[in-house]
């Protein structure tokens, strides 16, 4: 279509890696049914370890990585598709392993948050310098600046809502300014996703794990 960004076009998405890990609290199914109602909003679920549990079909088509079994923490620094996607990648990693800290509190010596630690410690360097710093109050941008490879540049602010009666559970949920360029896109995403053209990009049809890197 004529008009379409064409910037990062030739791009292609590495596969989102699952992580395996100890069974938390499940997602409610109310909590399902309500964001797979939502074709304009991508959302997802995850847990305090930035796990993702679920996501509605709108979440993958604007990453494979907002997919259930993806640790999101891990594909922002490990995935080179997902640092091209975010062009605000600094300030959300250093947003993102402040949150972390936060969210685990008391938690400090779960199992799966020594196994992430462990991993991310060895594998990013700037996991280790960022976790290092001992930071609990994330800075977050206000808006989410994504330069997606099938509609180009998006601005979607970011809600994170917690839900009520589960182990730290988040739903995060994405939106446009009504009437702009970025709603535009969105919809022309939901459209392709829609009609299944969002298989096209690698790993967004079967959910299937980053190679190893």
């Amino acid at each position: 279509m004529s008009g379409w960004p064409t910037e990062g076009a030739e791009f292609t998405w590495s596969r989102p890696t699952r992580q395996p890990g100890p069974a938390r609290s499940p997602v409610p199914p109310g909590i399902l049914q309500l964001i797979d109602g939502w074709t304009s909003n991508p959302a997802y679920v995850e847990n305090k370890f930035t796990d993702v549990l679920a996501a509605n079909a709108l979440a993958t088509a604007l990453s494979p990585n907002y997919a259930p079994g993806v640790n999101l923490l891990r594909a922002i620094l490990l995935d080179e598709s997902e640092r091209e996607l975010l062009r605000d990648w600094e300030e959300l990693t250093e947003a993102g392993i402040a949150a972390l800290r936060a969210n685990v509190g008391p938690d400090a010596d779960d199992p799966r948050l020594t196994e992430l630690v462990g991993e991310m410690s060895v594998r990013s360097e700037r996991f280790r310098h960022l976790w290092g710093r001992h930071d609990v109050h994330p800075k977050r941008p206000l808006v989410s600046r994504l330069r997606h490879p099938k509609v180009g540049d998006l601005e979607l602010h970011a809600s994170k809502l917690a839900i009520i009666g589960t182990d730290g559970l988040i739903l995060k949920v994405l939106h446009a300014e009504p009437g702009s360029r970025s709603a535009e896109l969105l919809a022309i995403l939901g459209s392709l996703a829609a009609s299944g053209a969002n298989q096209q990009l690698p790993g967004s049809d079967d959910h299937q794990a980053v190679d190893e890197q």
